[in-house]
């Protein structure tokens, strides 16, 4: 975790690494109060497979992360759809839109992020417990953590899902998620906001003593 700042100017100039951001993470499944000070992500958009491949076999920050974690995990992600902004930028360029294709069949992850207003963070948080609790009680959610740039204000949630089926049921039949969904509209609690869904295509390593994808 001592390392996050010192990784940062690395990380900008890393050849291929279009878009990317240090994250810390949470205890909870979902955006939570709480901190895990041992655990932290890297969310990394890249240009081509191979500036992936050069990074993890001869950066310094891979180097580093890999000699001193007692476990790590990495998936490879293709973007499906995305809606919204992360920084003022689209992440994954105008391209992929946000609107849903077919069921891609299989596994699904889910990124949602967001900066809190000020004035909303006190309704936010306390909304975060029944979400959780949802989060949960999913059979079909694979694996899912808290993740955020800033303390409180700027925050995520990763997810992996058994299929785009299971996604739904979470996002349109669990009473507290629906019910947060439309406080947020309505009471504006966001100042930017972002969701994307992706199909992973490959993963390593184990998050809590296995791989959620295997």
């Amino acid at each position: 975790m001592r390392y996050m700042a010192f990784d940062r100017p690395v990380l900008r100039s890393t050849p291929g690494l279009s878009f990317w951001r240090l994250l810390g993470s949470g205890r909870g499944t979902s955006m939570s109060l709480g901190a895990d000070l041992r655990r932290w992500a890297l969310f990394a958009v890249w240009r081509e497979e191979r500036a992936l491949e050069e990074f993890l076999k001869s950066s310094p920050v891979a180097a580093r992360w890999r000699r001193e974690a007692r476990e790590s995990w990495q998936v490879r992600l293709t973007p499906l759809t995305s809606r919204g902004r992360w920084g003022g930028v689209e992440p994954f360029g105008p391209g992929i839109g946000g609107t849903p294709g077919p069921d891609p069949g299989g596994p699904v992850a889910v990124l949602t992020r967001a900066s809190i207003r000020p004035s909303r963070l006190v309704p936010f948080y306390r909304s975060v417990p029944g979400v959780d609790r949802l989060l949960r009680e999913q059979d079909g959610c694979l694996a899912s953590v808290g993740v955020g740039e800033w303390p409180l204000a700027r925050q995520a949630t990763f997810s992996l899902w058994r299929d785009a089926g299971a996604v739904r049921d979470f996002a349109y039949r669990g009473h507290a998620h629906r019910g947060v969904v439309g406080r947020t509209r309505a009471e504006n609690w966001y100042s930017e906001e972002l969701f994307a869904r992706f199909v992973p295509y490959g993963s390593e390593g184990t998050w809590n003593g296995a791989d959620p994808l295997a």
